[in-house]
């Protein structure tokens, strides 16, 4: 019995881990010892026994020693205080600031000690076997490791892998974020240095390096390096791609960076991954021989994400590439570029969408810069995507809020036809179009050669919309005008918009008008266009005539004011509002007499005078003032009145001039602020003639008066459009009489058949139901089931 104790005792001092030792033997194992031992063994047939014995015994020391050891470094802070402080005794300023660091750095050397000593008993077992495979392979044992390890993953590991490998990665980009400084020398010596994050005069950058190199090296003798720390180290360079997108092209616009990003990704991220799963320990050791094939499959992952991150940056940031475009055109390139590698549509519109209903689509913002954002995003966009499914997509929030808004067609036509360079008249003056949109349908196969499919991703039921490939193939003017889908309604406003200016510049500019009238009849036709001819033929022939009947010497007395009269076609022009104006007796007379004189120079024609509309030139003189401006009409017929009365009230100047009360005291507020009138009473108005008061007149200028009446004198394209539908109205009443009831297709049929008998004006049927819900509202409809009958 004693000679077996004995031989358990030399056998524990072979392999101590029977002893419940994990330590490496202090001295040589004495070969006396071994081989008596084996002897021993050999006769009693016990070798594959403690074989077996040795095998579960490093698998339990695996599983009840080194992995609660190594975890419970990363779950309490007493025990790892010791190790923690041995680690950075030589960097004493490192030990808060780093704390996970150098957990991480104390756990891993632990562990390794662990390991090597379960490695020794490999030879050791090798020679008492004689090269039998009872015990286990050097690869079995990394395996048991592993998957002891990861039965017991604390839940904050990956935070401690994470600091580890971030020190790791300052250290190693050092030189290139020192190289890429653009700070002075002295302010950046006050910095703290960019690898070990402390003074310069503290740096221990080298000492970090050294302890980052051994644990590493540790971690790879381990094979731990992929399986333990692999989902951290990848969320860890995720986030360093994230950082550096933002850091080096956020908000960076008018240059590409796609380039210089895949450069860092190939000379930054994968040189460091390559020093971390091999041997090399700088950038002058790596070689292509030396790349791992899981470092090398990596990259892909890695690009793939870089492509993904910097098109989700960029489009998060696209209205504001909208607005600068075309400065921001290489940021559109280098989008184009990583859609054709991911599909991303679905967040570009989605993103894109919501952005420009946050930013433009609320009432805060008015309906010029609206249209600016439209115009810039059909530019942009198209850039990005030539199909114009995007933009049929994306803009259609735009649109449908325009047509809501009640002077989107004015402000589009004074877009394209203002002074200055704005985006519409320049777009108007390229003269790139294509007329009524009638080769879009024939494009995809006149050009095949170009043909391209429509975008992946995209809903089919937008694909198939009738309107989509005039959209896309129209220029920027057609999307612009298709807002309202009608051609026509634009060309009414833009002869109202005309008509206004005619009417109040005197001085126009001929050779401007006359330029956008052809510009636009090449887009729309002569035959919208033929009015505005006829108006501006108008503005000539009646400077011919004023000058005629000023040169005639046959007037028997000096008129008492000079008149330089618009003399108009009124089918041609647009209807004029409903306002009037009873002028004076005696300037009545003044324009009576250049009636007979026209009468006289034309023969059988004469004139109908609308003096509301125009400017007149007055002096006002006041006690030692002598005022001369330029204002509409009504104001100085209501400042011409006070010469004769000091003191007026509402409703009886109303009803000397024929101005409703209301108007009337909008236009007298003109002269209140100018502090030539004062509401005494209330309805009562009373001239000021001191001038004890400061006033403003003596700053006052004929753009200042006119700024003080920016009502149109023409009815607005709506109610034109109204009262050219009030033509119908008989003709409906008719049909409802007779039939009884009728649905609105029906009444649409008839009423077309009507008006291209009798030459009238054509209407959709949309115009046609407002016009009758118009009538039900007035009670002069009903409509129940569809249908519509007269009300009884």
């Amino acid at each position: 019995m004693s000679d077996l104790n004995d031989l358990w005792l030399d056998v524990q001092k072979i392999f101590p881990i029977l002893n419940g030792k994990i330590t490496a033997p202090t001295q040589p194992i004495d070969e006396e010892l071994f081989e008596n031992a084996y002897r021993q063994l050999s006769k009693l047939g016990g070798i594959e026994t403690l074989a077996t014995i040795l095998e579960m015994e490093i698998e339990s020391t695996i599983r009840n020693t080194l992995a609660p050891r190594f975890w419970k470094h990363f779950t309490t802070d007493s025990q790892s205080t010791k190790a923690k402080s041995e680690a950075a005794s030589n960097i004493p300023a490192l030990t808060d600031s780093n704390a996970l660091f150098f957990k991480f750095i104390a756990a891993i050397d632990e562990l390794y000690d662990g390991y090597q000593c379960l490695q020794q008993i490999k030879p050791n077992l090798a020679r008492l076997n004689k090269g039998a495979q009872a015990f286990p392979k050097s690869g079995d044992r990394k395996t048991n490791l592993h998957n002891a390890l990861l039965a017991q993953l604390a839940p904050t590991f990956n935070s401690f892998v994470c600091d580890f490998y971030a020190v790791h990665f300052r250290l190693f980009t050092k030189d290139t974020s020192l190289s890429s400084t653009t700070l002075d020398g002295e302010v950046f010596s006050e910095l703290p240095c960019v690898g070990c994050n402390f003074d310069h005069e503290q740096c221990c950058c080298q000492k970090l390096t050294e302890m980052v190199n051994e644990t590493n090296r540790k971690l790879a003798k381990m094979d731990l390096i992929d399986r333990l720390a692999g989902s951290a180290l990848t969320a860890l360079i995720k986030l360093k791609i994230k950082e550096h997108i933002n850091d080096t092209c956020l908000g960076i616009f008018d240059r590409s960076h796609l380039k210089k990003l895949e450069t860092w990704i190939n000379d930054i991220v994968m040189t460091w991954l390559t020093t971390i799963f091999s041997e090399c320990k700088s950038k002058d050791d790596i070689s292509e021989e030396k790349i791992p094939k899981s470092v090398q499959a990596f990259k892909v992952k890695l690009t793939y994400f870089m492509y993904e991150t910097f098109a989700q940056n960029v489009i998060s940031q696209f209205f504001s590439i909208i607005i600068d475009y075309p400065d921001s055109t290489p940021a559109i390139d280098d989008l184009k570029i990583c859609m054709e590698k991911i599909d991303m549509r679905v967040l570009l519109t989605e993103s894109l969408r919501s952005s420009l209903e946050a930013r433009i689509l609320h009432p805060g913002v008015n309906t010029m810069d609206i249209l600016t954002g439209y115009v810039a995003a059909i530019k942009a966009i198209r850039h990005l995507d030539n199909t114009g499914v995007i933009l049929e997509i994306v803009t259609a929030p735009i649109k449908d809020y325009l047509r809501k808004r009640n002077d989107t067609v004015r402000r589009v036509v004074t877009g394209l036809t203002e002074e200055g360079p704005t985006d519409l008249s320049e777009e108007l003056a390229k003269g790139e179009f294509i007329k009524d949109g009638k080769d879009a349908g024939l494009n995809e196969f006149s050009n095949w050669e170009n043909w391209e499919p429509d975008p992946f991703g995209i809903d089919p039921d937008v694909l198939e919309l009738s309107s989509s490939k005039i959209i896309r193939s129209a220029d920027i003017i057609s999307m612009v005008v298709d807002i309202y889908g009608s051609k026509e309604l634009f060309m009414v406003e833009y002869r109202n918009l005309m008509a206004d200016r005619l009417l109040s510049q005197l001085d126009f500019n001929s050779e401007k008008e006359i330029r956008n009238l052809e510009l636009l009849k090449i887009r729309f036709g002569e035959s919208l266009l033929h009015s505005c001819e006829v108006m501006l033929k108008d503005v000539t022939d009646s400077k011919r005539i004023n000058a005629h009947i000023h040169s005639n010497g046959n007037c028997d007395e000096t008129p008492l004011f000079d008149i330089s009269s618009m003399i108009i076609s009124a089918q041609f022009w647009p209807s004029f509002n409903k306002e009037s104006l009873q002028l004076p007796e005696e300037l009545e007379n003044e324009f009576k007499k250049f009636t007979k004189a026209y009468e006289s120079y034309k023969g059988n024609r004469t004139l109908n005078w609308r003096p509301v509309t125009g400017r007149v030139n007055i002096v006002i003189e006041i006690g030692e003032r002598v005022l001369e401006m330029t204002v509409p009409p009504t104001q100085a017929i209501i400042i011409y009145h006070f010469q004769h009365k000091n003191e007026w009230s509402v409703d009886e100047l109303s009803s000397l001039i024929k101005v409703p009360p209301s108007a009337l005291r909008r236009r007298i507020s003109f002269w209140q602020n100018h502090g030539l009138i004062s509401e005494t009473e209330p309805g009562i108005f009373t001239l000021l003639e001191k001038a004890s008061e400061k006033t403003q007149f003596e700053e006052m200028n004929v753009t200042d008066a006119d700024e003080e009446d920016l009502e149109s004198a023409m009815a607005s394209a709506s109610d034109q459009r109204e009262e050219e539908l009030q033509v119908f109205w008989s003709y409906i009443v008719g049909m409802l009489t007779n039939l009884d009831c009728m649905p609105i297709d029906r009444i649409h049929q008839m009423l077309k058949l009507f008006a291209s008998h009798s030459g009238g004006v054509e209407f959709t049927q949309d115009e046609l139901k407002h016009f009758l819900q118009r009538k039900v509202r007035e009670h002069k409809l009903l409509f129940s089931g569809g249908v519509y009958q007269l009300a009884k």
